[in-house]
C-alpha cells in the first residue's frame, strides 16, 4: 500500500484510548493535572458489585444496619429499603443506595425498589421496647439478656411479621430466579456505573482507523460504529475497565448474552490478567439481523487467543478472577483465517444483559425469623423455662404466631431461601462459635454481628438453601468458621 492510499491515522484518538484504560498511568497523571484533577483510582469498577443487588429490608434496625456493612466491606452491591431517608442517612452514611417503601404497603414495592436484584435478606421486625420507656439509645431493649416487661409499639405484628413478609415475598419472587443464573450486565437498568465501565478498544492502537462507541439506551446497550481495513486495520471493539476485585465465576458453567445483531460474526473475550495486552478467551458468535437472540457460551468453549492467535497448551481460563469483558468485531477469526460474515462498514450490535449460567442455586432470600416460633400452644412446652417471648406471645399480639405464618409464606414461594431464628440478641462483641439446630428446641443467646455474618454468609452456601436453622452462640471464641461444614449438618425443609 502506497502512502497516498494510507488513511489518516487519529494520534488524538489513539491517546485517548490508552489513557481511558489507564496502559500508562503517567498519562492519566498528566492528564489530571491539566483537568485540575485530584489523583484517585475510584473509577476502577468493583467486580463484586456486578453479581446485581441485595436488596436489605430493616436496614436500620439492630442487624439490618450490621448486614449492610458486611455485604458493602465484601463488595456487594447493597440497596437499604427504608421508609425514613434521613433517618436511614444518620444510621447508614451517605455512600449507601437508600429506596423509600414500607412492606405493609405493596404499591410501594415497585421496579424502582426491586429492580436488578439478585437477593433479598429481610431483617424487619415489630418495634418491641420496655413497658416503662427506653433509653434514647434502646439500650434496654438492645442488651437482650436482663428482662424488661415488653411491649409492641406502632405497627402490629400481624401487618409488619406477616403480612409486610409476605408482601416483601411476593414482590421479590417477580424479579427473582432461581435457575442458577446471576446477572452481570443488566442493561434494561441504566446506569451511571454502567455507562463509565466501557470504552473503545478499536484498531487505531495498531494503526487503522475504525471507530466505535458503547452507548447506555433507555432499556439497552449498543455496540455501534464503523469499521475499515483501511491501513491494514480490520477491527473495533469495546472493552471495560479492569475489575477490582476480579469476578468470581468459578460455580457457574458459562455465560449468556441476549443480543441483537446485523448478521454478523462477533467475539467475545473474558480475561483473567489486568495487563493491557494479555490473554484473552474469546468465542466467535453468529448473530441474526434484527432478532433478539441468546447466545450460551460454555467456559470449555473458550478458546485461549492473543493477538488473533491461538495459544497452545494454555490453561483453561481460571473463573474465580474475571478481570474483563470485550466485545469485537474483526474480519479475523484465529491464527489468519477470515471472519465468514464480515463486512466493511457500519455495524451494530444491540444487548440486553450479560449473565452467568449454570450455577447450583444458592439462597436468594433470607429471613431474620427467632428461635420459638413453634412454642406457643405447643404440647409439653413448660413456659417458665421458656423465653419471654413465648411466654408473653399473647400479650405481644401473637408475635410469634405471626413469625412462623410469614416464615411459611416464604416457604411456600418457590424462592430458594434460608430462614435464620436466632436466639436473645444481644449488643455483645460476637466471634463465638455458632451451634445451629432444628426443631426449635433451642434456647440462649448470640450477638446481632454473628447473625449479621450469617446472614451474609447464607448468601453463598448451596446447602444453606431452603434450610430452617435456630442458632445460638457457644462458649468458645473463634478465628473463623467452616461455614459449609456448618450447614452440611442440616436437613432441608420438607
Amino acid at each position: 500500500m502506497t502512502e497516498k492510499n494510507r488513511s489518516q491515522w487519529d494520534l488524538c484518538r489513539f491517546i485517548k484510548t490508552l489513557t481511558y484504560f489507564e496502559v500508562f498511568p503517567v498519562l492519566n497523571w498528566v492528564q489530571n493535572i491539566f483537568q485540575s484533577r485530584p489523583e484517585n483510582h475510584q473509577n476502577q469498577p468493583n467486580g463484586g458489585s456486578k453479581m446485581g443487588v441485595i436488596l436489605v429490608a430493616g436496614a436500620t434496625g439492630g442487624v439490618g444496619k450490621r448486614v449492610v456493612q458486611r455485604l458493602l466491606a465484601q463488595g456487594y452491591k447493597v440497596r437499604c429499603l427504608v421508609r425514613d431517608i434521613d433517618k436511614a442517612r444518620s444510621t447508614l452514611g451517605n455512600d449507601v443506595d437508600l429506596v423509600v417503601g414500607d412492606i405493609t404497603k405493596p404499591e410501594t414495592l415497585n421496579n424502582l425498589v426491586m429492580s436488578n436484584i439478585q437477593a433479598v435478606v429481610c431483617c424487619t421486625a415489630v418495634r418491641v421496647q420496655p413497658v416503662e420507656g427506653d433509653t434514647p439509645d434502646r439500650a434496654k431493649y438492645n442488651q437482650g439478656v436482663k428482662f424488661y416487661q415488653p411491649e409492641i409499639v406502632g405497627d402490629t405484628p400481624e401487618n409488619v411479621e406477616y403480612k409486610g413478609v409476605k408482601n416483601l415475598v411476593t414482590a421479590a419472587k417477580r424479579y427473582l430466579s432461581n435457575t442458577g443464573e446471576k446477572t452481570i450486565f443488566d442493561f434494561t437498568q441504566p446506569s451511571e456505573e454502567l455507562k463509565n465501565i466501557w470504552g473503545a478498544l478499536d484498531d487505531v492502537v495498531m494503526g487503522g482507523v475504525s471507530s466505535s462507541n458503547f452507548h447506555i439506551l433507555e432499556k439497552t446497550a449498543l455496540f455501534a460504529g464503523n469499521v475499515s481495513t483501511a491501513n491494514s486495520g480490520g477491527f473495533a471493539s469495546v472493552r471495560t475497565k479492569n475489575f477490582s476485585p476480579a469476578i468470581n465465576l468459578s460455580g457457574f458453567t458459562g455465560v449468556k448474552l441476549r443480543v441483537k445483531g446485523d448478521g454478523q460474526r462477533y467475539k467475545i473475550f473474558l480475561r483473567t490478567e489486568t495487563a493491557w495486552d494479555g490473554v484473552g478467551y474469546s468465542y466467535s458468535f453468529d448473530t441474526v439481523a434484527n432478532s433478539w437472540i441468546d447466545i450460551t457460551i460454555p467456559f470449555a468453549n473458550l478458546t485461549p487467543v492473543f493477538r488473533a492467535k491461538t495459544v497452545k497448551d494454555s490453561p483453561e481460563i481460571d473463573k474465580n478472577k474475571v478481570c474483563s469483558f470485550q466485545l469485537m468485531l474483526s474480519k479475523f477469526e484465529y491464527d489468519g483465517d477470515l471472519n465468514p460474515k464480515f463486512h466493511p462498514g457500519g455495524f451494530s450490535l444491540e444487548l440486553e444483559s450479560i449473565k452467568a449460567y449454570g450455577g447450583e442455586a444458592l439462597p436468594q432470600f433470607v429471613l431474620v425469623s427467632s428461635a420459638g416460633v413453634t412454642r406457643p400452644g405447643r404440647p409439653g412446652i413448660n413456659l417458665d423455662e421458656e423465653p419471654p417471648a413465648v411466654r408473653l406471645n399473647d400479650q405481644l399480639g401473637g408475635i410469634l404466631t405471626w413469625k412462623l405464618k410469614g416464615e411459611d409464606s416464604l416457604r411456600e414461594s418457590g424462592i430458594p431461601y434460608t430462614i435464620i431464628r436466632p436466639c436473645a440478641l444481644t449488643e455483645e462483641a460476637g466471634g463465638k462459635e455458632l451451634i445451629f439446630e432444628q426443631g426449635d428446641n433451642i434456647r440462649g443467646k448470640v450477638s446481632r454481628n454473628d447473625i449479621a455474618e450469617l446472614c451474609v454468609q447464607s448468601l453463598k452456601q448451596p446447602k444453606a438453601r431452603n434450610i430452617t436453622l435456630e442458632v445460638k452462640q457457644g462458649e468458645n471464641d473463634v478465628n473463623s468458621i467452616n461455614w459449609e461444614q456448618l450447614f452440611s449438618s442440616l436437613q432441608p425443609d420438607k
